[in-house]
């Protein structure tokens, strides 16, 4: 069996004195989604950041196809392969939808990135269509597509999303969720950040819930029609 594309061993991340992951192991492989679900606090936004180095680990490893990342900065994390959309956004919204997509070319050569180019318009046909708006005029739903695609224009392996469904109407998050079917038909490993835990559960090939920055339980895709162990395991 092949090596996972993503290696997480005894991952540990403190805050001063607070340790906010600890002692956390999983994997990833690519061409698959895993979630990451559990209660506000529980660590998982601080998991994606200390895989993309954007707070840093203070035990354990993190490694890229057999390349360690744990101390690596995230412009450096980025170039290996690694893209992270995080909650809320962060768009440019006094740039085009066209300059935030460019964005995430930087670094990459014209001809692979044409390509992924066209597969990103097919994918989220907004960003075709509102190519010259300004990033800031488009509607929640619209910039998170964006925020989604921009990352994909790196090309990367591995694709962090921190609650990518945050304040979006139910047939919008039918269109990420699709979305994230077809860019794990890529290859693409996705880990995924959630509070629709059933939703998530179902999505993905497996799903950690964590607790207190623990890892409490492992769930798979019929787990989520069990919604009395679902409730009992997300509230840990």
């Amino acid at each position: 069996m092949p090596d996972p594309l993503l290696d997480v061993r005894d991952l540990e991340v403190r805050y001063g004195a607070v340790t906010a992951v600890r002692a956390l192991t999983f994997e990833l492989n690519a061409g698959e989604i895993v979630g990451l679900i559990g209660p506000n606090g529980a660590g998982k936004t601080s998991t994606l950041h200390a895989i993309m180095g954007s707070v840093p680990a203070h035990g354990g490893s993190v490694r890229l196809a057999g390349r360690e990342l744990r101390g690596l900065r995230p412009e450096a994390v980025s170039r290996l392969g690694v893209a992270l959309v995080p909650e809320g956004r962060r768009i440019y919204p006094d740039f085009t939808v066209e300059e935030n997509l460019r964005l995430g070319l930087v670094g990459r050569g014209r001809d692979g990135a044409r390509g992924d180019l066209d597969w990103i318009d097919d994918l989220f046909p907004v960003v075709r269509e509102f190519r010259h708006r300004q990033a800031g005029t488009l509607s929640g739903g619209q910039q998170q597509q964006l925020a989604i695609a921009r990352a994909l224009a790196a090309g990367p392996r591995v694709l962090l999303l921190d609650e990518p469904s945050l304040g979006l109407a139910p047939k919008l998050v039918d269109v990420v969720f699709g979305a994230l079917e077809q860019i794990r038909d890529r290859g693409v490993g996705v880990l995924l950040v959630e509070q629709r835990a059933q939703r998530t559960v179902a999505l993905a090939g497996r799903s950690y819930v964590l607790s207190n920055g623990e890892l409490r339980l492992t769930l798979g895709p019929s787990d989520a029609a069990d919604t009395e162990r679902l409730i009992a395991a997300y509230l840990a």
